[in-house]
């Protein structure tokens, strides 16, 4: 009974599509951490430029203060202090991230999407070499003014 498990198991994990799929998470983290890194280093600095140096990761709001009163002067801060906060400028690094993440994926399958169809473009259709004979159905030139099998004057093209 183990040895059948074992057998559908091996047939399940090297299927195709799982393996295919393995690969796609690897990326997928991989691109993860490259966009992540996009969005901190490169992003967050220059919308903080443009801002007047805010800086969204220390960006929140102070619901309930923890043991000592506050300001405080950095998320982890407050946080080490136990205070409740409502951390905005943390969702709204995530949302870049996502939002650069998805024009990404755009950006990639959309040409992705082109390249298929490159490869998938009908082939144009050749000019016809050959006519069918009105009378005997024989296959003929199409500049053939007489049929040769049947000798029929054929109809002009006018």
């Amino acid at each position: 009974m183990a040895s059948k498990f074992l057998k559908e198991f091996r047939e399940f994990a090297v299927k195709g599509n799982v393996v295919d799929m393995a690969v796609g998470i690897i990326i997928g983290a991989a691109f993860t951490a490259i966009v992540n890194s996009l969005v901190k280093d490169v992003f967050t600095p220059l919308i903080g430029l443009a801002t007047g140096g805010l800086n969204f990761t220390n960006q929140f709001l102070v619901l309930r203060e923890g043991r000592g009163a506050g300001p405080y002067n950095s998320l982890a801060q407050a946080q080490a202090d136990g205070a409740v906060t409502l951390n905005y400028g943390l969702f709204l690094n995530a949302t870049l991230s996502f939002v650069i993440v998805a024009f990404a994926t755009f950006l990639l399958i959309r040409n992705i999407n082109r390249l298929k169809n490159l490869a998938q473009a009908p082939e144009t259709a050749a000019t016809p070499t050959i006519k069918t004979c009105p009378y005997c159905i024989s296959k003929i030139p199409i500049p053939a003014t007489r049929c040769p099998a049947c000798t029929s004057e054929l109809p002009g093209d006018s």
